[in-house]
């Protein structure tokens, strides 16, 4: 474009595969149609109008062979009519490839949008090419043009005195129009009653009225509004309805959302509506206006931005509205005043197109709104609220999709800020929405299976604005069978009928059989060896796939032992996840479900490795730390809270914790806590003790006295098992003392009373002391009659002669002798 030109720019309609259409007249006022082409980024010249006219609606087919195109006359005073008399509107239908006839289509006193269809067609030109008219008198035609090609690559329109047109609607008041999916919403009234209707336009050519439902919105005195067919310059915005918005959004997952801001009374209070129709509810949105002056007369903005529908306001508020999971307000972002992310958008009304495109109406540039991950991430950071936390955590993870490098900044965040939030758990809450995210993509549905959130409910009210939610009617599906997107969302409409209670996963069954076979391995009852066996196979497959995931080394020792609970726990977990799988996901490989759980869960896991990672290159430390030779620094402390932080994370959830969690954070509560706040942790279930941490401090610790107490407080709080095996580790009278009382238990619980010979021999005695002589002999006796009925691992001989020097050396100790 000359420079001399860019003032009388306009851009007029993006088509579906990215071109843009614009308009600009030269120096003789001629008007210049050029095209912008997104792959080639060229700009390319389609046709030039002699005459001094305005062009407000444009559209061009997929092969630029045709061009249709709707002119008003200049408004420049003094300029004769140049339209066919009587008409105020001229809509022409050019051939221009080469540039050869123009046709005219109408020519009327009222307004005509056109716009071409664009099948999903690319590789072959299509005989026929599919026109909609759009008229003010509310009426939508089709035209449909067959072309043939002559002299090589001549473009000719066949039959252009009679082109075949069908009716699409008529009497609506309200129409929309989706450039990327080729669909037409439309509402008409009915007994003054709004009902939104859709029509799918198929490659084949053919097309279907899918759905009507009613809605909740008045526009029986609104005069006639378009939506999204091409930029609007020259809508009569009387006529138009300024301060009415109503737009329709969806996405690929099956969402359908319409939005809704009615004419506002006053510029104080504004309110607006968003009708999740796949979900079956609507919200209503009322918040007042601080500092309102003459020039909010900018109206309400919706963009579409996917996951998300954003409600704009320029100069007052931004709100962000998590369409896929709309029922706790916190998942959605509302913003007021000067803020970042506000300022970053532009202050002139705004024009929702399709897809994430919106014209600037003042400067008409095209701009394509994007979510801006490090604007987030500083919200994230920055912001007191946890609502906005909240909303900007899962935001933010909505856009980096999991990956790596996102979830270490939000990471070092949490770690640094692990207390900042007190209306839920931040790391939980991170852990959860993160895996959700990591296996999102993998099949439809998985939203309605996994949790997103760990919240349930937000009784916190968000500051500047109410709420109110009610139910509404869902769709009347007008077709039976159903494929792709009306797949999801029929999918999506029956979920809402039928689905109680809802199917997200919980670990409530995993929980309970985790706990049956805890108690089976603690009474020595356990069920059958192949499904034990099967079950910690599940955890190997985890574990496989997670150290595959990160083949870079693990600054922590994290993986590297048995630790057979969370092993169990991991193995339910896939089984039990499998199966929840299998049941709601018809139609999905075995194989690919299979995947998909062991990824779910191996996310778990390293998300949970990462945090503690980043906090131990945060605090710098080493491998020294895993020895009892010091009392713990502050950055020791520092990994230990975290670690307690995580623990309280996923026990509520039941979440399997990587092997060497619990013994890694048994060494550092040593270290850092006092004896009795270290027992307190060990009783309530904070600390748990495992066998690897209590080898490591039996052979670490000398036996001065204050770890002797150390150690036999250990000792008497754990299970019976794993003390037994301890003892035996410990050369002290007091693990002596333990292993005979333990002894002496086993041999007396079956020992039935017999008449016995009251001579003692006393010469076989060490000591000349009755009771205890006569104690020693009855246990020979027991040893001698069953000596195989309990074997005593290791290669300690405990026997009676041992129990009686254990005795002996307790009683002198007693007496202080």
């Amino acid at each position: 474009v000359l420079e001399n030109d860019y003032e009388s720019l306009r851009v007029l309609n993006v088509e579906r595969n990215g071109n843009i259409i614009y308009t600009y007249k030269d120096d003789k006022g001629n008007v210049i149609f050029g095209l912008y082409d997104c792959q080639t980024r060229q700009n390319e010249l389609l046709y030039t109008f002699e005459k001094d006219l305005q062009v407000f609606s444009c559209s061009v087919n997929s092969e630029r062979t045709l061009l249709a195109a709707s002119l008003v006359q200049s408004t420049k005073e003094g300029k004769r009519n140049e339209l066919q008399p009587g008409s105020k509107c001229l809509t022409l239908l050019v051939e221009i490839h080469p540039v050869n006839n123009v046709k005219v289509l109408k020519a009327v006193d009222s307004y005509i949008w056109v716009q071409f269809l664009y099948p999903h067609v690319e590789s072959h030109p299509l005989p026929e090419n599919h026109l909609l008219l759009i008229s003010e008198e509310k009426y939508i035609e089709q035209f449909r043009i067959h072309v043939t090609q002559e002299d090589g690559n001549r473009v000719l329109i066949k039959n252009s005195g009679h082109l075949p047109r069908d009716r699409i609607a008529e009497d609506f008041v309200w129409a929309q129009w989706d450039m990327s999916e080729q669909r037409l919403y439309y509402i008409d009234l009915k007994k003054s009653r709004s009902i939104l209707k859709c029509i799918q336009f198929y490659a084949d050519e053919s097309y279907n009225l899918m759905f009507e439902v009613p809605l909740d919105v008045s526009l029986s005195n609104s005069g006639f509004k378009l939506v999204s067919f091409g930029c609007d310059y020259h809508q009569d915005r009387e006529k138009l309805s300024k301060h009415l918005t109503l737009c329709v959004f969806t996405n690929r997952t099956g969402s359908l959302c319409v939005c809704y801001s009615p004419k506002c009374a006053s510029w104080e209070q504004i309110t607006y509506s968003v009708f999740y129709i796949h979900k079956g509810h609507s919200k209503t949105f009322t918040t007042s206006l601080e500092n309102v002056g003459s020039h909010v007369t900018k109206g309400i903005t919706f963009l579409n931005l996917d996951y998300y529908v954003a409600v704009y306001l320029p100069g007052h508020f931004f709100h962000l509205l998590n369409v896929q999971h709309p029922d706790l307000i916190c998942h959605s972002l509302f913003l007021t005043g000067n803020n970042e992310m506000i300022d970053t958008l532009p202050h002139c009304p705004l024009q929702s197109l399709s897809g994430s495109l919106v014209l600037d109406c003042c400067s008409g540039k095209l701009y394509r709104v994007l979510l801006s991950q490090s604007s987030l991430l500083q919200l994230l950071q920055n912001t007191r609220l946890d609502c906005e936390k909240m909303a900007a955590l899962h935001c933010a993870l909505y856009c980096g999709q999991g990956t790596r490098f996102l979830e270490g900044q939000i990471i070092q965040w949490i770690s640094e800020n692990v207390s900042a939030c007190h209306s839920f758990d931040l790391i939980q809450e991170f852990i959860i929405a993160s895996s959700y995210w990591s296996v999102y993509s993998e099949t439809s549905n998985v939203d309605k299976l996994l949790p997103h959130s760990s919240v349930l409910t937000w009784n916190t009210e968000i500051p500047g604005i109410t709420l109110v939610t009610e139910d509404i009617a869902l769709p009347f599906m007008k077709v039976l069978s159903f494929k792709g997107y009306w797949e999801k969302l029929n999918s999506n409409l029956e979920y809402v009928k039928y689905a109680k209670p809802h199917f997200h996963y919980n670990n409530i069954v995993v929980r309970r059989e985790w706990h049956n076979l805890i108690s089976e391995e603690k009474t020595g009852k356990r069920r059958s060896t192949a499904y034990v066996r099967n079950i910690l196979d599940n955890a190997i497959k985890v574990i496989s796939n997670l150290e595959a995931r990160n083949l870079a080394p693990r600054l922590t020792p994290l993986l590297q032992e048995e630790d057979s609970h969370q092993r169990l726990l991991m193995g339910l977990m896939v089984s039990e996840l499998k199966d929840h799988f299998l049941r709601h996901l018809q139609g999905v490989e075995k194989k690919k479900i299979e995947q998909m759980v062991l990824d779910y869960i191996s996310k778990l896991l390293d998300l949970i490795c990462h945090i503690l990672e980043t906090s131990w290159r945060r605090h710098n430390l080493h491998s020294c730390v895993l020895h009892f030779n010091s009392r713990g620094s502050a950055a020791e402390f520092a990994v230990f809270h975290i670690m307690t932080r995580i623990l309280e994370a996923t026990k509520s959830l039941f979440l399997p914790l990587p092997p060497g969690f619990h013994t890694l954070h048994t060494i550092l509560g040593v270290q850092c806590l006092p004896l009795h706040n270290l027992l307190h942790c060990i009783d309530s279930g904070v600390l748990l003790l495992t066998e690897t941490a209590v080898v490591r401090l039996m052979k670490d610790l000398d036996n001065t006295e204050k770890n002797e107490k150390l150690k036999f407080s250990i000792i008497l709080r754990l299970p019976p098992l794993i003390g037994q095996k301890i003892c035996r580790l410990w050369d002290h009278p007091m693990s002596s003392n333990i292993i005979s009382r333990n002894h002496v238990t086993r041999l007396l619980q079956n020992y039935k009373k017999q008449p016995r010979n009251s001579m003692i021999d006393k010469s076989s005695f060490s000591v000349e002391f009755l009771p205890l002589n006569y104690f020693i002999e009855i246990l020979t006796d027991i040893e001698s009659s069953n000596q195989a009925l309990y074997p005593f691992e290791g290669d300690d001989n405990v026997d009676a002669e041992f129990v009686e020097e254990a005795a002996l050396k307790h009683t002198t100790m007693l007496l202080g002798l």
